[in-house]
């Protein structure tokens, strides 16, 4: 007995010595290991916000979608069946699903354990997630499983009803395929760390990504939550929409006019901007060539660029606005003042400038009429390269325009200390300046304005998961002219698309359009090239009270078609012809011995430029 008490003395000294190192030397080791084993903080991801258009059609959109994910200690020896049943639903072979189900091992904590998770497929829509669940429920797996008891029926039960789960993604969408991809951009990565790469994806990639929530609860053996155990639960806050001035609608003519031209003509790349004048809004932004921000990938570098803000060139003749807008401003010119346009060559600190032909007294207006270089030389000269820089300055050149998209480039205005003694002669016609596409028709959106320059506008406002709005409105720039002088020089740009100007191709039949051609030659290596043009055509109509402001921009046309008014005149034609019908723009030209057409007959075929052979 006296034995027996010892022993048993002993025993529970044993037993209450391993309790003290269990519950007191050792608890806070061991309370981390059991809340690491059943413990979870589970980050909840809102899902990214829409781009939209301005009428409310999605550009962009995240869609709800799920994380194949298995438990290899779920499946044990039955991997093979597993794998054959959902190989066909996640579009993959059994192979990969093979060495995904086979048990590994992490090390954590200092602790080697069995792996309770392992990822098969991402971005898997709800519905082969519903159906991957009934495969798992009904899977055939050789054994009667009414007959089975004890461990072996929760193994079995856990395999078909948990050994595969999910857990939330989205996948972003872009509906439009290439519909405004160069103004929208693209993400990269999955789920809720998608990063934006382009366009107002990245531009706004803050406010479209929302904040994370997270929910802190505890999980059972078969790592479903415990509801009772949850002590925090934060909702995610989702990402703001972002509505944009773009309509989807002009944007497609647009695209498909560009298309067309580019079918047509074969250059490297056709580019438009649509603005609504009084206000700055971009109604259109498009390049061709594009991509589709589905699968951005699949395209060259070269197609991702936005070339309307992140390319410099020199702009040709439709720079000659800005030294008339400036001579006119200055009353140092009127429209009816005449110049002597020395026959075509006009020989100016050493060097010989040309005209497209042998010009003499031009007026003021007719030298905007014929797109006279010597005219335009003649007039900067009068103006002075001190007020001309300032007015190349004034009308926004060689600084960014502000647009909220990414990378947009300045420019190049050189300091008047740094111009030549030509450069007052060859500035005023397009040379030895750039600038970028958008620049360019902000300064014509400017003299359509009546001489106020405005902010280009591409966000219209940002929404809120509750509806709340921050809306984005018209910023003036300044006042750039008089409204007096512009109106004069609206007059001058009204000739350009007679049959006496550089565009005729460019006119409507309904509504009067002020506009200017340019055809300028490339440089490459320091030197004009005499057969790669860069060419161009921006107007505005109606002319006294513009609604739309429309720029075409051709890089190398074939020669022959590559004057600005045959290249691109007729691409804006087709553009403006539809974008006013879509509009249901009011005419200004009524002709009353004009049989009624209707506005869808009237708009013609949904794209295509013929080829003009002459200026």
């Amino acid at each position: 007995m006296m034995a027996l008490g010892i022993l048993l003395l002993a025993a529970f000294a044993a037993l209450a010595g391993r309790l003290v190192d269990l519950q007191v030397v050792r608890h806070e080791e061991l309370l981390g290991l059991a809340a690491n084993n059943t413990v979870r903080t589970i980050v909840r991801d809102p899902m990214r916000g829409q781009i939209l258009d301005i009428r409310g059609n999605p550009l962009a959109t995240s869609v709800p979608c799920k994380v194949i994910c298995a438990d290899p200690t779920m499946v044990g020896n039955y991997r093979m069946a597993v794998a054959h049943a959902l190989a066909p639903l996640l579009e993959t072979n059994e192979e990969y699903l093979l060495e995904r189900l086979a048990p590994r091992f992490v090390v954590a904590g200092g602790k080697t354990n069995l792996s309770h998770y392992a990822a098969l497929k991402r971005q898997v829509s709800l519905e082969t997630w519903e159906q991957i669940r009934h495969a798992m429920a009904t899977l055939s797996l050789g054994v009667n499983e009414s007959k089975l008891k004890g461990e072996e029926k929760i193994f079995f039960s856990a395999l078909h009803n948990h050994a595969i789960f999910a857990t939330d993604d989205q996948k972003r969408e872009y509906p439009g395929q290439t519909l405004a991809s160069h103004v929208v951009g693209y993400v990269s990565g999955d789920g809720a760390d998608q990063t934006g790469m382009n366009g107002i994806e990245l531009e706004y990639n803050t406010k479209l990504s929302g904040v994370r929530g997270w929910r802190h609860t505890e999980l059972a053996h078969d790592q479903h939550e415990i509801m009772a155990y949850r002590d925090e639960d934060v909702e995610p806050i989702n990402g703001l929409n972002v509505v944009l001035t773009l309509d989807a609608g002009l944007q497609a003519i647009v695209e498909d006019a560009l298309a067309a031209g580019m079918s047509q003509l074969s250059p490297i790349s056709i580019s438009s901007v649509m603005v609504r004048p009084r206000t700055g809004e971009i109604l259109a932004m498009a390049n061709c060539p594009t991509f589709n921000p589905n699968h951005p990938g699949a395209f060259k570098l070269d197609a991702l660029r936005n070339r309307v803000i992140a390319d410099n060139h020199e702009p040709g003749s439709t720079f000659k606005v800005v030294v008339v807008s400036g001579a006119l401003n200055e009353s140092m010119v009127t429209l009816n003042d005449v110049f002597n346009c020395e026959n075509g060559h006009f020989i100016y600190a050493g060097a010989t400038l040309h005209d497209h032909a042998a010009y003499g007294d031009l007026s003021v207006e007719s030298i905007i009429t014929k797109s006279s270089n010597i005219g335009a030389a003649k007039i900067g000269l009068r103006l002075g390269e001190t007020t001309l820089h300032q007015y190349i300055r004034d009308f926004g050149f060689g600084s960014r325009t502000g647009i909220f998209l990414p990378g947009e480039v300045y420019g190049s205005v050189p300091p008047v200390k740094s111009w030549s003694k030509i450069s007052i002669a060859r500035i005023p016609m397009g040379q030895g300046i750039e600038v970028t596409p958008l620049q360019m028709v902000m300064a014509m959106s400017a003299i359509a304005n009546r001489g106020l320059l405005m902010r280009p506008m591409i966000v219209d406002r940002l929404v809120d998961p509750d509806g709340h709005i921050v809306k984005y409105n018209p910023q003036p720039v300044r006042q750039v002219a008089r409204p007096e002088a512009m109106t004069k020089m609206v007059e001058a740009l009204k000739t350009v698309v007679t049959k006496e100007g550089t565009a005729p191709k460019a006119r409507l039949d309904h509504y009067t359009v002020a506009g200017k051609t340019g055809t300028a030659e490339k440089v490459e290596n320091g030197h004009y090239v005499s057969d790669k043009y860069f060419s161009s055509f921006i107007g505005f109509f109606p002319a006294d009270n513009p609604e739309l402001c429309i720029a075409v921009y051709i890089d190398e046309p074939p020669k022959g078609d590559h004057f600005g008014g045959a290249a691109a005149g007729p691409i804006f034609k087709t553009i403006a012809e539809r974008a006013a019908n879509y509009l249901n723009l009011k005419p200004d030209i009524i002709d009353t011995n004009a049989p009624v057409v209707s506005p869808l007959a009237a708009a013609g075929p949904a794209a295509g430029v013929g080829k003009i052979k002459n200026n």
